[in-house]
């Protein structure tokens, strides 16, 4: 069979793609070691965390792809956010978050949370989302009692030693398994725009990659 010209680009290119398709991830690359590795909280399960703040655009923008990929995510897989502080006038949405959570809200009101902020310019004060949170049905006093809680001050201190544990240096970024770190910055196209579908990629291989890294563990007794 004669093949033409046109016909060989075609399997030049295909073998390109495949190729890429199995490339390999590559560390300080696709994603960074993190040293020393971090213990999770998780069990048996694969742990990852997203490491966010609610005024970043960046993690706004992550939140349509996280959402598609939580509900493919594999079952030994669990899935937690950690809102970090690297500076003081970020504590304040931290502590709205651990808010939220403590009067068991927060997967009524994360997202729309952050569209409020995003799109309807909502003021990172503790009286604006209060007022926001009021309209939502949520009682100001309740809000406003686990806002100042001993537990929302503590874990919002938290927050602020995890990111530097883990060497967050930017937001949004993906931690696998106290192990490896990953975020979207790192899968910039030519044109300097990200590719979330490598990125994805990279966080799916990352969680095969910590899976195998546990079953070559030796089970405690």
């Amino acid at each position: 069979m004669k093949i033409t010209g046109l016909v060989l680009r075609v399997l030049i290119l295909t073998m390109c793609f495949t190729a890429l398709a199995r490339a390999e991830i590559m560390v300080n690359k696709d994603y960074s070691a993190i040293n020393p590795p971090q213990p999770t909280e998780t069990g048996k399960k694969i742990e990852v965390i997203e490491f966010f703040y609610y005024g970043c655009s960046h993690c706004f923008n992550l939140e349509p792809i996280l959402e598609v990929w939580l509900k493919q995510k594999p079952k030994d897989v669990e899935f937690r956010r950690v809102p970090i502080v690297f500076r003081d006038s970020w504590v304040t949405l931290t502590k709205a978050f651990y808010a939220f959570e403590a009067l068991g809200l927060l997967d009524k009101m994360h997202h729309d949370f952050f569209v409020a902020i995003h799109e309807g310019r909502l003021n990172s004060t503790k009286k604006a989302i209060a007022a926001w949170a009021n309209a939502r049905g949520v009682d100001a006093k309740r809000f406003s009692d686990a806002y100042d809680s001993f537990g929302v001050q503590s874990k919002t201190q938290k927050s602020t030693k995890i990111g530097r544990d883990y060497n967050v240096t930017g937001t949004p970024a993906l931690a696998v398994d106290g192990k490896y770190l990953t975020a979207p910055s790192m899968m910039l196209t030519s044109g300097n725009l990200i590719n979330y579908r490598k990125f994805v990629r990279v966080l799916n291989e990352l969680i095969v990659k910590a899976r195998t890294a546990r079953s070559a563990q030796p089970e405690l007794p």
